[in-house]
């Protein structure tokens, strides 16, 4: 019998996730799986609990948002031999499990994984650590990590937009940036940036073709920093790609060095989780020795081998 161990955060999203992981354990044992449950008990449990599983599990699942995954993740990172991890959404935004090809019923999405196929993925790492599809730093990045649990409870992805709402009227910081991408050196200040490996931001669709084992990722500087123009950048969002918008400085690599040249110890947001990044000397590169499981829903969009 195959071996699978469950991952859950309890505390993401609105809904209680001891409702379904029963019904989880069920649904594996039909499919042949010896079933371990575990629940997460502090912040960054689930990457001591995934780094000290033995080698013999089949699968790892995570149950929980981006930021329970990118936890999975970090633990399969530090082990000697990877396992092969899967993740069902259970939190507030699930930009990852949306891409992915998931629904809103989490039945399904248990169903949806147990006919779907193990892939290889490119795993974007800041300074070797890894993250599933987003880090950054600047305006509007602190939203998912300062948002309130208690508020995202409440009100789901509703508290999001009244946080970004409360961001947008703050003043606007403008970093310092050295960056080295693909041969060529850039130097200007920027009010944020974004490093991605995925088609969705905080619930938005932002790329339409992202590929997943393309050897690439994308990169979105930004200097835009009075109100008027940023309303001026959303509007033509409406039309437009955002990499064709004023002000968005987009690039395609699998290498980027940056430099922060004045601030110190600078807050990133990596897969919707604060993350202190003390080294100012940043390098952000592909790993791809990592396998996953996921539905077929979005096979031929989001990989290129078959």
């Amino acid at each position: 019998m195959k071996k699978c161990v469950v991952l859950y955060n309890n505390h993401s999203g609105k809904k209680n996730k001891y409702n379904y992981i029963e019904s989880f354990k069920k649904i594996l044992i039909d499919h042949n799986y010896d079933v371990e449950l575990i629940e997460s008990k502090y912040k960054a449990h689930i990457v001591d609990i995934v780094k000290e599983l033995n080698d013999d599990i089949d699968l790892v699942i995570s149950v929980g948002g981006d930021g329970t995954f990118n936890e999975a993740m970090r633990g399969n990172f530090q082990r000697k031999k990877r396992l092969v991890l899967a993740h069902i959404p259970m939190g507030t935004t699930n930009d990852v499990g949306k891409m992915f090809g998931y629904g809103k019923d989490p039945i399904n999405n248990i169903n949806s994984l147990m006919d779907g196929v193990v892939k290889k993925i490119d795993i974007c790492t800041i300074n070797n650590i890894p993250f599933i599809y987003v880090a950054g730093f600047g305006k509007f990045m602190n939203i998912p990590y300062e948002t309130k649990r208690k508020s995202k409870k409440r009100f789901g992805y509703l508290a999001y937009v009244l946080n970004g709402v409360k961001s947008f009227f703050k003043f606007t910081n403008m970093y310092d940036i050295t960056y080295e991408i693909n041969g060529e050196s850039y130097s200007g200040l920027y009010s944020f940036l974004v490093i991605t490996n995925a088609t969705r931001i905080a619930g938005v669709k932002i790329y339409d073709d992202i590929k997943l084992d393309d050897d690439r990722f994308e990169i979105l500087f930004c200097n835009i920093k009075k109100r008027k123009d940023i309303i001026k950048s959303l509007i033509r969002l409406r039309k437009t790609d955002i990499t064709h918008v004023p002000g968005f400085y987009f690039h395609k690599t699998n290498h980027l060095k940056i430099a922060v040249n004045k601030e110190k110890n600078l807050p990133w947001c990596l897969d919707g989780e604060k993350f202190d990044l003390d080294d100012n000397e940043i390098e952000i590169k592909i790993d791809s020795d990592t396998k996953i499981m996921l539905p077929k829903k979005n096979i031929d969009e989001l990989f290129i081998k078959k």
